[in-house]
């Protein structure tokens, strides 16, 4: 049985965990290492014993990196990122160990192996060094995570609809920014095709590539300002059900928390 794990979704930090019983490994480290060592543990996966066998980085922004160096460089696992948010995190303020010998670097579109699992990346829009989203497999499982996702590209939508299980950002409500305090140019951000998907394109997108294979949908990093998670949820909820996709019965929705992990899940094929 796969483990599956949010430890923390959205701008303040942002790390989830996948394994099984041969081990497991975390996608991003954008939250404190006590954090992490005390979610973790309290599973019954110590991060230095051998259970996690690296960290796989979608990007460089501060949200998602600020643990890497320790993980790296402390704890001397792997860190697996492509060369240019490497090299981005390597001049990062925000990362103070350096990564050191624990620097891998991984291509867009070939898979790697990290604890038996095959992860492929792929490219994702985003206003940073470079971006990318997971596919992992193992057997016939099959998961997708796609993160800071500025517009949907046919990558993206092919991408996720290949998998099961998916983990696909939901950063904002349209009308909560337009009518919020953020400034002009940060809101100009937020919806620009480099910055965040909204509720709206994250329901289109998947209504667009639902299949009867697909069991779990959890909606990440949801802006503290623009965005509430009930109202994430319900919008996807509805543009689903008006294609006949029964949430509840159809497939599992879930609008992850900010800053509070969620249970592991148990995930079949």
């Amino acid at each position: 049985m796969i483990r599956f794990m949010c430890l923390s979704s959205g701008s303040s930090g942002n790390c989830y965990y996948i394994g099984d019983e041969a081990g497991g490994f975390l996608i991003d480290a954008g939250i404190p290492i006590r954090t992490i060592t005390k979610t973790l543990k309290a599973e019954g996966i110590p991060l230095d014993g051998g259970a996690i066998h690296g960290v796989i980085v979608t990007h460089d922004h501060a949200d998602h990196i600020r643990t890497v160096g320790v993980i790296g460089g402390v704890y001397h696992l792997p860190v697996y990122a492509t060369r240019l948010v490497h090299d981005s995190i390597a001049n990062s303020r925000f990362v103070q160990d350096p990564i050191g010998p624990s620097r891998r670097e991984i291509k867009i579109y070939e898979p790697f192996t990290v604890a038996g699992f095959t992860i492929e990346p792929f490219p994702v829009p985003h206003d940073s060094a470079e971006n990318v989203g997971y596919h992992i497999t193992k057997g016939d499982f099959r998961f997708t995570l796609a993160t800071d996702v500025g517009h949907v590209t046919d990558d993206i939508a092919d991408y996720i609809g290949r998998a099961d299980h998916v983990v696909l950002e939901a950063n904002y409500d349209p009308e909560m920014l337009r009518s919020g305090s953020y400034p002009e140019f940060l809101k100009g951000r937020v919806a620009s095709p480099q910055g965040h998907l909204s509720n709206d394109e994250a329901a289109e997108l998947l209504a667009r590539v639902y299949h009867t294979g697909m069991k779990n949908v959890w909606l990440c990093h949801l802006s503290k300002d623009n965005n509430h998670p009930d109202l994430c949820w319900k919008t996807v909820e509805q543009r689903l059900f008006a294609e006949g996709i029964r949430v509840g019965k159809d497939l599992s929705l879930t609008a992850l928390k900010r800053t509070t992990a969620s249970p592991m899940y148990l995930l079949e094929p």
